[in-house]
């Protein structure tokens, strides 16, 4: 079309086929072909990739997706169920007055804010980030502004909502901090969360690409592309970020609105726990059952990112991710009521790892791809396969463990504000 290849048909000759399956006898083989060009003028050169939707690349049926989706949607029913029982049981042992024991023992001390908040309030702020941008690229992509057959719509699709999102994530981090009583460090939790995310991605990108450099690869990305790229982070994304912290600062509420007293004492913890309440086993167990809700359509995407297929059900991509959401929020709420019943408080930083846990197994689960599915190797593919899968195992991290903590300060202050003490 307008002298654009926009389609390949490759046919072979059965006359011209030689048996080589005789490894014994030399057979001397003659390579030769043909090409026929013929106008297609119906084709144009920006929708050549959607001749791919009638060919083996896209999944002829989708039983295994809604399988998936089903399975998801009754885990997050019987997490509902579960929850609703826990709060009813809850309220009433709050009106007891006489019933101090558990859980309530610990209302002097629920609210004591955890250690490193910088390092807390800007992995939270940079989790709501992310869950945005995720919700906005997957909106772009069912409107079909964002599409895998056009090339350099994805990274575009990710990258421009993350630079004009990066205000929400100061705004949220700086907010939790500043209720957290910290006044004098706010700047730096504004830069901590300006480089959270962005730095680890640099790092492997600058990895990556001077690994390709030397291999001599062309997916690696000239200066000027790099340099534009950084300037638009410190021209877009830097400036918005510094705006979003100080509108926190300025405009947000900064009292936290705890319904108990804190002590000055900390409430001693007990050691003495079951193997089946142990932090360990809580993170397995917040990391696996979440993962295993997606599994089927994370091996689709898996197929996309690192294969030859192309992903295009972003509508099923859309409702397994918000159930995911509402599956790892229900879960880091039901661990947490065993942590506080067996009287520890620190729940902050354990309910965010256990929420992110699920991006560790998508990370293990990239080790089992690439060495049983993939069919990958060398230093170029690994640099590339495992670099950027630690970058999208981290933002998972993030987006679960900001979402399960929200949800999570959610269930404490409703359950304390309950509470009935002198």
């Amino acid at each position: 079309n307008n002298a654009q290849i926009v389609s390949v048909t490759v046919t072979i000759e059965r006359d011209s086929r030689v048996d080589i399956t005789n490894v014994h006898k030399p057979t001397t083989v003659q390579f030769s072909y043909s090409v026929e060009w013929f106008e297609n003028h119906e084709l144009p050169w920006k929708m050549r990739m959607t001749r791919y939707a009638d060919s083996m690349f896209l999944p002829g049926s989708f039983d295994s997706h809604w399988c998936a989706i089903f399975y998801s949607f009754l885990m997050t029913v019987f997490l509902a169920v579960y929850l609703m029982r826990v709060l009813k049981k809850l309220h009433g042992e709050a009106l007891e007055e006489g019933n101090q024991s558990g859980w309530k023992l610990i209302q002097g001390d629920v609210f004591r804010f955890p250690k490193f908040s910088i390092l807390f309030c800007a992995s939270v702020g940079t989790g709501a980030q992310l869950l945005v941008v995720a919700f906005v690229f997957l909106v772009l992509s069912l409107t079909d502004i964002v599409s895998p057959i056009r090339r350099g719509s994805i990274i575009i699709g990710i990258i421009i909502p993350h630079c004009l999102t990066c205000s929400i994530g100061s705004f949220v981090s700086i907010r939790l901090y500043l209720q957290m009583n910290g006044k004098c460090d706010w700047a730096c939790c504004v830069v901590l969360t300006a480089v959270l995310f962005p730095v680890p991605v640099a790092v492997v990108f600058l990895w990556a690409n001077t690994v390709a450099l030397s291999h001599g690869c062309t997916s690696a990305l000239p200066s000027s592309t790099i340099f534009t790229i950084a300037g638009v982070y410190a021209l877009i994304a830097f400036p918005l970020t510094v705006v979003g912290g100080i509108a926190a600062k300025n405009y947000a509420s900064h009292d936290f609105n705890a319904p108990t007293r804190t002590t000055k004492v900390a409430r001693e913890i007990p050691t003495e726990v079951p193997w089946y309440r142990s932090r360990f086993f809580q993170m397995v167990i917040s990391g696996f059952l979440p993962f295993s809700a997606i599994y089927i359509e994370l091996h689709y995407i898996f197929a996309s990112m690192w294969g030859h297929q192309i992903y295009t059900l972003f509508g099923i991509l859309l409702f397994a991710f918000i159930l995911l959401i509402i599956v790892t929020s229900f879960i880091s709420v039901a661990l947490l009521y065993f942590q506080l019943a067996r009287e520890d408080h620190r729940w902050w930083w354990s309910t965010f790892i256990n929420a992110g846990m699920t991006g560790l197994f998508i990370y293990a689960y990239s080790f089992f791809y690439y060495f049983h599915r993939s069919g990958m190797s060398g230093m170029l593919q690994s640099s590339f396969y495992f670099g950027y899968m630690s970058i999208v195992s981290f933002a998972f991290f993030l987006m679960l463990g900001s979402a399960g903590f929200h949800f999570s300060l959610l269930f404490v202050k409703h359950i304390y504000s309950r509470v009935k003490c002198d």
